[in-house]
């Protein structure tokens, strides 16, 4: 399965991606594609906030569409669940949709980086293979537009099966877990020696 044929959105409302951009919010969907369908108060628990604030927050969440009511098992229970997996967003064509981009990214960008931190804290309680996966790499290029995107492409490419996961728990192995991949793509200024 290619990342293209997973739940995919791309997001070019300023509004919606200022929504997301929220700490909060990024949290329950980040717990929503990793646990599946659950309450407002479930998810509440689960990130420390309380069930109204967690209903709140899951509101604002379908308002602009990254969640959606899932099947109950009974009357008295209102799971939410994702709506996609994977979420692109515009160049920002216009100068609100940039700013709403950057903060985005800066927010996500924050996220990755506290949950390193958290990595960090507990990677000696860890299993050898998964400490010496976990971790930051660093790796300079001189590259077009064009190869950069090629790049991207082919990671996501070797993503997709990995990332049909989130939607099918069968097809999970028994020793797999939830992993961040936070790719930053960042051009450097010129370095005028052309070098």
């Amino acid at each position: 399965m290619s990342l293209e044929s997973s739940r995919r959105r791309l997001l070019d409302d300023a509004a919606a991606m200022r929504a997301f951009a929220h700490p909060v919010r990024l949290a329950l969907h980040e717990l929503l594609l990793r646990a599946g369908a659950m309450t407002a108060a479930d998810a509440g628990r689960e990130v420390g906030i309380s069930q109204a604030l967690a209903s709140y927050h899951l509101r604002q969440l379908a308002k602009y569409g990254f969640v959606e009511q899932a099947e109950a098992r009974d009357e008295r229970e209102r799971p939410w669940k994702v709506t996609e997996t994977v979420q692109d967003w515009d160049d920002g064509a216009t100068a609100e949709q940039a700013a709403a981009r950057s903060l985005l990214e800066q927010v996500i960008a924050e996220r990755a980086l506290s949950r390193l931190v958290e990595w960090q804290q507990h990677r000696q309680d860890e299993p050898g293979a998964w400490r010496r996966i976990g971790g930051v790499g660093n790796t300079y290029l001189y590259a077009t537009p064009d190869e950069v995107t090629a790049v991207s492409a082919a990671i996501a490419e070797l993503l997709g099966p990995l990332m049909a996961r989130v939607d099918d728990p069968s097809a999970r192995p028994g020793d797999a877990r939830p992993v961040l991949l936070t790719q930053v793509v960042v051009p450097l200024p010129p370095t005028g020696s052309g070098d």
